[in-house]
């Protein structure tokens, strides 16, 4: 599939009907444990000279057809799915870094891979230094003997600031350190960092991958011998483990992917355009807002999420998402349903004030993920709330 377009690899990538007695839709394996041949093949299975399904915590025909559709969309050479996107980040980082580490960050992340990083800090005495990641120079300065993960988020959660991926990878490469990449808020539709030169992709598959609001998942893509080693490893005995009536709910929502990710952009391009001319709006981030070329360089589109700031208190910003009408206040994003949330007292909750006005999540800061409603009403939505103010 790799001379087709995107379009066609969400549909027809990781599955073969002629494998299935030609099921056209994926079969769920609905399976805890596999029956072996015999003796010798259940041997062999376990020392790997023979190929063939075990245990689903080890393997899972469902799962290996979603693995292998999310490698062939993020251009990876392995995907592994995992039963939450916490669980991919943990797994991944866990085997990329150890005690006394030094992991490079952008300037702002979801507040639970915050957490996870000073649990990391607490445990392990590593060190994790935050940085916009603006120039070849700042990076360079930030990096120490001890790095060995450059961890970005672009679009940045909630600020969505961009970071150049191409940049950031010539000098991780240089420095043989590994870029790993959250790509949730874009999805590989939008930008492909494996493209641009990243070693690692990560995604809260919870969110556009699957696209329906309705599973927890997370998947990984990037080089085969380092997602074996994961699979082989964290992946098996953390645990963190899809099951296959998730993986099939998420292989199903894969091949919509396009057209979903189109209606998502066009909606939050008129959105952007009205907050941007609002006189109750302060400031309005989203990618197509950027002003450093970085936009035009590394993304199709600007997705679908929007961060903006009301000119009002605190207590008015909060009457405002009561004032809203259909649009569902709440925390995820990528569904059909616009969902509009406050990330200081909600997502980012956990990262202290201090550092949370550091990354620029301010008391007035809302993150709204555009849905696929009619434009004109998520609009009028809006607009009738922002008159309350």
């Amino acid at each position: 599939m790799k001379d087709k377009k995107l379009e066609t690899i969400a549909i027809h990538s990781g599955y073969d009907a002629k494998e299935m007695l030609g099921s056209l839709s994926t079969p769920i394996f609905q399976t805890s444990t596999f029956e072996f041949n015999n003796a010798e093949h259940g041997a062999a299975c376990f020392t790997g000279d023979e190929e063939g399904y075990i245990y689903s915590r080890l393997g899972n025909p469902t799962v290996k057809a979603l693995e292998e559709k999310v490698a062939a969309l993020e251009g990876a050479e392995r995907g592994l799915a995992f039963s939450s996107g916490m669980g991919a980040i943990a797994a991944v980082l866990i085997k990329l870094t150890k005690a006394n580490d030094h992991i490079l960050c952008s300037s702002s992340l979801y507040g639970c891979t915050f957490d996870l990083f000073s649990m990391f800090q607490e445990k392990y005495r590593m060190t994790v230094d935050y940085s916009d990641l603006e120039t070849e120079e700042a990076v360079r300065a930030s990096l120490k003997p001890e790095t060995s993960v450059i961890y970005v988020e672009t679009p940045i959660n909630p600020t969505m600031r961009l970071v150049d991926l191409a940049m950031i990878s010539k000098v991780a490469r240089e420095k043989g350190i590994t870029v790993v990449v959250d790509n949730t808020f874009s999805s590989p539709y939008l930008q492909r960092p494996i493209d641009l030169g990243c070693d690692v992709v990560v995604h809260s598959a919870t969110k556009y991958m699957n696209g329906h609001g309705d599973i927890i998942a997370g998947v990984v893509a990037g080089p085969k011998d380092l997602l074996d080693e994961i699979a082989a490893t964290t992946q098996k005995n953390v645990g963190s483990i899809i099951g296959a009536f998730d993986a099939w709910l998420l292989v199903r929502g894969l091949k919509t992917l396009p057209i979903r990710m189109d209606r998502h952009c066009d909606n939050a391009d008129a959105i952007v355009e009205h907050l941007n001319q609002h006189a109750k709006v302060n400031t309005v981030y989203h990618p197509t807002n950027d002003t450093s070329g970085i936009f035009e360089k590394q993304m199709k589109r600007g997705g679908g999420v929007i961060s903006f700031e009301l000119k009002a208190t605190e207590a008015e910003t909060l009457a405002f998402l009561n004032n809203l009408s259909f649009i569902k206040v709440a925390v995820s994003l990528g569904d059909p349903e616009s969902l509009i949330e406050h990330p200081a007292s909600m997502t980012h909750a956990v990262i202290p004030e201090e550092e949370r006005t550091d990354m620029g999540i301010t008391p007035t800061l809302l993150r709204l993920s555009v849905g696929l409603e009619a434009a004109d009403d998520i609009w009028e939505d809006l607009q009738q709330a922002l008159e309350k103010l």
